[in-house]
């Protein structure tokens, strides 16, 4: 039966709404993702799932007349111990149709920092595997991200908004290509082991970069990761040690603090007063302090940084996310229209 009160609501920040200082204090590691699931069931949201990337923290619910969205951006901020007044305008709510219709654009790659970019399909559906498993998902988010994910298949595949440099790991490299010229002389560090590591090796690899570098807190995945793709691997404890060797240094750790710091940066820097480094920041919470920028010779972009260069490739791609826009808007519209009008799946 049809639930007249039934709401679809999204809030959060986004790359859009707030600054990387931040989403860097909003992001839930595990325990902090456990209480606020607590604080949500406690306050009686009825289906949520929660999306949490580099790039946003955003809560999809479905509530029949017991939540509202101050109440669920009030839970986020009490688990960050955030004042609510803080938050401000970096908060995003949708709601409805709205709220639908952002979700398609997000599970599109359309709402990305890298327009186009693959990946937030996937994290969107590790997302709602999370929530099912936990049994956050009920028939209202269910069927919104089920449309969602065919809505992104359907944008992937009608538009041309995959063409180009897309991805956080190929818009770096070619921002170092673009300041070193030939990279075939430079000798770089990737620190960390995920997808974007792997990402951006094989980009490095592609524009045919000199020697490539991995470090990681364990050992064994940097390792692994080296001899899948052809580089060298090193022990994260002689990362600091190392770090004067390298021209260019990549970092997409998961780790809660930072990784290079002021100090040992600027001993590094001592050691070769007359060769600049390059440190791109892909992580978040970020992996270098922001304080090393401001040493002579020191290059450091991060997050936002690079969405500033991509806007370029955006405006020669304008038409094809317009298009992507309007194709998920008819759908979403569709979409909300049955679920405020069937309840079931």
């Amino acid at each position: 039966m049809a639930d007249p009160n039934l709401r679809l609501l999204v809030v959060g920040v986004t790359h859009k709404t707030a600054p990387v200082e931040l989403r860097e204090r909003l992001a839930l590691d595990s325990a902090k993702q456990a209480q606020l699931a607590a604080r949500l069931r406690e306050c009686g949201t009825k289906e949520f799932l929660l999306l949490n990337t580099c790039n946003r923290v955003e809560i999809y619910a479905a509530t029949s007349g017991n939540g509202d969205a101050a109440t669920i951006a009030a839970q986020l901020a009490a688990v960050e111990e955030i004042p609510d007044s803080e938050l401000g305008t970096a908060l995003l709510k949708h709601a409805d149709a709205e709220a639908v219709q952002h979700l398609f654009e997000v599970a599109s790659g359309l709402d990305s920092q890298m327009v186009g970019e693959t990946e937030i399909l996937g994290q969107v559906k590790e997302a709602y595997d999370a929530a099912s498993k936990a049994g956050t998902v009920g028939s209202a988010l269910n069927r919104v991200f089920q449309k969602a994910f065919q809505s992104a298949k359907a944008v992937r595949s009608q538009t041309a908004i995959g063409e180009g440099q897309v991805s956080v790991a190929t818009v770096a490299v070619e921002l170092a290509r673009q300041i070193f010229g030939d990279l075939e002389r430079s000798k770089v560090l990737v620190v960390g082991a995920g997808d974007i590591a792997e990402k951006t090796v094989k980009a490095l690899k592609s524009r045919r970069a000199g020697t490539i570098t991995i470090t990681n807190r364990t050992f064994e995945r940097a390792e692994a990761l080296a001899a899948e793709l052809g580089a060298t691997a090193l022990p994260f404890e002689q990362m600091t040690a190392s770090l004067v060797g390298f021209d260019i240094v990549v970092c997409s750790s998961s780790s809660p603090g930072f990784l290079l710091t002021l100090p040992a940066t600027y001993d590094a820097m001592r050691r070769r007063p007359t060769r600049p480094i390059f440190l791109i920041d892909l992580a978040l919470p970020r992996d270098i302090d922001p304080g090393v920028g401001e040493l002579p010779n020191v290059f450091l972009y991060n997050l936002d940084d690079l969405a500033k260069i991509v806007e370029e490739n955006i405006a020669s791609r304008r038409a094809e996310i317009e298009r992507g826009r309007a194709l998920v808007a008819e759908r979403a519209s569709a979409v909300w229209r049955k679920v405020a009008g069937e309840r079931g799946p």
